[in-house]
């Protein structure tokens, strides 16, 4: 019983610290509240700040990457629990991000700059509507699963862990990512779009369009027919016009 006990508390901590990194990356990418952004005044030279700040988003695609793959958690899983598996990932991510949140080296020049105070408010409320597609995105498919909560509860009452069943609620009828569409309007839709911003979103599109293919692979070996037919009629990111005979 100690063992699950101390297997919930990293669980719940590793999630409750999750959180807040995740809503500190929200105001640093959007300037708000925290006390260095994105966006910050340049403290050093352009090419250091633009080579430490590409090693940074690196590590976090890596970082991310490596560990979702099957083969990592099966190896990883001879060394923790199962049920602490997820939490594991969770806490590695948070890590990470703080670390490039510390690193950051902001950079300088601006790409465009909307004057105008109206249309810079709605640039921003369309940008926090990413965030908020994500946080929805992971509600609708088992928000505490996600982030490893559901895992170490379901260990702490010794209840044997369950995968999700295939399902397409609401957004996920609409596009197959709609977690990725989230981030992508978040880190795109800016009043204001420094070099560092661009840098940021970038670097962190071409890894999601790359995580993608490899989330699709797992995903069709794991749900096999029933996703390949949902491959084929639900467009990847961008919402269609048309819908397809489910």
């Amino acid at each position: 019983m100690t063992k699950r006990i101390l297997v919930f508390t990293y669980g719940a901590a590793a999630y409750l610290a999750f959180f807040a990194t995740f809503l500190y990356l929200i105001g640093f990418v959007s300037g708000l509240v925290v006390p260095k952004s994105i966006d910050s005044a340049p403290t050093g030279p352009l090419g250091g700040a633009m080579l430490v700040n590409f090693g940074l988003i690196t590590l976090f695609g890596l970082q991310h990457s490596l560990m979702a793959r099957p083969w990592f958690k099966r190896a990883w899983t001879r060394v923790i629990p199962d049920a602490a598996e997820r939490s594991t990932f969770v806490l590695a991510t948070v890590i990470v991000l703080n670390f490039l949140f510390w690193q950051w080296q902001p950079m300088g020049g601006v790409l465009w700059h909307v004057e105008d105070p109206t249309l810079r408010m709605i640039l921003l409320a369309i940008s926090l509507t990413g965030w908020l597609i994500v946080l929805v995105a992971t509600v609708l498919i088992d928000h505490f699963d996600l982030f490893g909560l559901r895992q170490v509860v379901l260990y702490l009452r010794g209840l044997p862990y369950t995968p999700l069943a295939f399902r397409q609620p609401w957004l996920y009828r609409r596009v197959r990512h709609p977690l990725y569409l989230g981030f992508l309007i978040a880190f795109w839709v800016a009043p204001t779009m420094t070099m560092a911003h661009f840098l940021f979103a970038v670097v962190l599109t071409c890894y999601i369009l790359m995580a993608i293919q490899f989330e699709e692979q797992d995903l069709a070996h794991q749900h096999g027919r029933a996703y390949l037919e949902y491959r084929k009629r639900v467009p990847m990111l961008i919402p269609s016009s048309t819908k397809k005979a489910a």
